[in-house]
């Protein structure tokens, strides 16, 4: 049974849910730069149809890129000397005659970048960082593979300067190729860089001795099958796109140091105070690594996967906390999404001062967070461990394109949290306390409701008003029409449709439509619900609008068609339930002969989570010394709150 919120209630929750959303929602700068006034709008939505019949799914996809580079971090200068080759291969249906490459680093290099001009309001990563980062690419060279590497031409004058249309910003840059790349033919890339570190900020960084190192080499954008590139420069709200690969990565860091990053360790030597090891991942989008002196470690196997797990001294009940969270994780969405295809996973805690470093994902590895002190009554580690983890799937198996379509990880990977959530801690899976447990979902829909009719889910992330609009909407409003939907049809036909996405999607870089070519062949009404809520700001508000002895009126308020209950209660005691398909804009029942009605509810059971008013979904005929309606609605919350509160 759902476990309904009170306004009360629903507040509360919604505040504690903020602690939990502070490590898990992207951040927003401070604003920088003219005083202009300029007007806002968001684009228009593309029309999205389901895919066709899914393609058959894939164990492991063809891999776009061999990546094999060499790196050596200097901890007191906070720089990565880096060199190596990406083998890389057209694997669309066109010829490329240039190519885009990421240098996502030069987000932090100064105040002007796309990334830290934007202007989305405070909260996570609002202060600019205390010392600048950035790439410098000192060799770029291409060149056959049926060719020497003497006979590599240099192509780095030709890279761009800055990123299309905006000269203040170097995080996209164009490089035109020699001669066309045709289709299946493959091109070897020489590099060489120095990648410097800034201050943590979003994900990557250094605090004094701890270094967390994401986005920090030239990567290749993502070539889509169509041969376009999916390009865009590293923006506020945007997370990634990449494809499918391997890499070979040697890393290099002082004797003492200890090492984790995506994939298998396979070598670890010292060497001349230099702690070198080697790392090896095939089929994932994306390399990470941190490093630091002063790491604790435990190692363990959970549900056949090689754990290791990277954290302060001090930390040990949090750690205890997120591994009953990742066995919790492994075990729900094996079974709901398929098994995890990797041998391996590392998680990283951040210590105190880093925790912007925190609630992060990249292929094999996640950053983690929440409080290592006191009780767990509120489940921040074990809910940061399985969002992240969940981020496996969306981001790392599916790789859908966050930049586009961020729902289809951030909105999808949240239901799922939640209902993994569910499964291990029940009633108490957002907050457990003596006395009272609160459903995750409970903030969840506090967060939907908070963000009103404001913008569309399915926006790209870039065209969000605000950080604010971005969380509660792609987060929050996108999991809890899922769950509404989940609860309106049934479980089974919407656990069925998200397990048919995840089981055919897999390598795939799914699509929205593939998401509902999934939910249109469990339930077409579904399907159509879902798009709906995604892209056109559906909302529904059911309400009891009219009640006499011998008939009731109910209306459905919204553009949101969906199955509900109608309770309608007796003078003699007696109850009767009716089912509604939801899909007149009101509904009337008569009741002819005795006894005569005392009271009706829609949606007794508080399924609709999405409902944006549960206070009129009740009305009663008995008398209330109190006003009309007073009692009825305090018997109607005081319900809600024995749902809510469990025993």
């Amino acid at each position: 049974m759902e476990r309904p919120c009170p306004l009360s209630l629903e507040a509360a929750a919604g505040a504690l849910f903020l602690l939990l959303a502070a490590a898990l929602l992207p951040s927003t700068a401070r604003s920088q730069g003219e005083s202009a006034i300029t007007r806002t709008t968001p684009p228009p939505l593309p029309a999205v149809r389901p895919s066709p019949e899914p393609r058959e799914p894939l164990s492991s996809p063809l891999p776009v890129h061999r990546t094999r580079l060499t790196a050596r971090l200097d901890p007191a200068t906070h720089t990565i000397q880096g060199e190596g080759e990406i083998h890389w291969t057209n694997r669309s249906e066109r010829p490329v005659q240039e190519i885009y490459w990421h240098l996502y680093l030069n987000a932090f290099e100064h105040a002007r970048t796309a990334f830290l001009r934007s202007r989305l309001g405070a909260g996570r990563g609002g202060q600019l960082p205390g010392t600048w980062g950035s790439i410098k690419l000192t060799r770029l060279t291409v060149r056959s593979p049926s060719e020497p590497a003497s006979l590599a031409r240099d192509v780095l004058s030709a890279l761009a300067q800055h990123s299309p249309g905006d000269p203040e910003d170097r995080t996209d840059l164009r490089l035109p190729l020699p001669g066309p790349c045709a289709p299946g033919d493959s091109l070897i890339f020489g590099v060489a860089f120095t990648s410097t570190l800034p201050t943590i900020v979003e994900r990557t960084g250094y605090l004094d001795t701890f270094h967390m190192v994401g986005q920090w080499f030239p990567k290749p954008a993502r070539l889509r099958q169509d041969g376009s590139w999916s390009h865009f420069p590293f923006l506020r709200l945007s997370e990634f796109d990449a494809d499918f690969g391997g890499y070979d990565v040697t890393l290099e860091v002082p004797s003492g140091y200890t090492v984790g990053a995506t994939g298998a360790q396979v070598e670890a030597r010292e060497e001349a105070g230099w702690r070198k090891v080697r790392h090896i991942q095939e089929d994932v989008h994306d390399f990470a690594w941190t490093a630091w002196d002063r790491f604790r470690e435990r190692e363990l196997t959970l549900e056949g996967v090689k754990v290791r797990v990277l954290y302060p001294q001090g930390h040990g009940p949090s750690v205890d906390r997120q591994l009953d969270g990742l066995r919790v994780a492994l075990r729900c969405m094996r079974r709901r999404l398929g098994p995890y295809p990797y041998g391996t996973l590392t998680v990283v805690q951040p210590p105190a001062g880093a925790g912007e470093a925190g609630g992060m994902e990249y292929p094999t590895l996640i950053t983690t967070g929440g409080p290592w002190f006191g009780p767990p009554l509120l489940r921040a580690s074990e809910t940061v461990t399985i969002h992240e983890f969940g981020h496996q799937y969306f981001y790392g198996i599916l790789a859908s394109d966050e930049h586009r379509h961020p729902f289809l990880d951030e909105g999808v990977n949240t239901l799922v949290e939640g209902l993994c959530l569910r499964e291990g801690y029940g009633d108490g899976s957002l907050l457990a306390a003596p006395g009272l447990s609160v459903d995750f979902f409970a903030g969840a829909r506090w967060m939907a409701l908070d963000a009103g009719h404001d913008h569309a889910v399915a926006h790209g992330a870039a065209s969000f008003p605000t950080a604010g609009h971005y969380g509660r909407l792609v987060y929050f409003r996108a999991a809890t029409l899922l769950l509404t939907l989940r609860n309106a049809f049934g479980e089974e036909r919407l656990d069925g449709a998200l397990s048919d996405y995840a089981r055919t999607q897999r390598f795939r870089h799914p699509e929205p439509g593939d998401l509902l070519a999934s939910f249109a062949r469990s339930e077409p009404a579904m399907a159509a619900a879902l798009d709906e809520g995604l892209h056109r700001r559906g909302w529904i508000d059911l309400a009891v609008v009219a009640l006499q002895p011998t008939w009731t009126v109910i209306a459905r308020r919204g553009t949101l068609r969906l199955p509900t209950e109608v309770r309608l209660r007796f003078a003699d005691g007696s109850e009767k339930t009716e089912r509604w398909d939801g899909d007149a804009e009101w509904i009337r029942f008569d009741v002819d002969g005795s006894p005569e009605l005392r009271s009706v509810e829609v949606d007794p059971a508080r399924k609709i989570l999405l409902d944006d008013d549960w206070s009129n979904n009740a009305r009663s005929l008995r008398p209330a010394a109190l006003g009309f309606g007073t009692l009825e609605r305090a018997a109607f919350w005081g319900g809600l709150l024995g749902h809510l509160i469990a025993p």
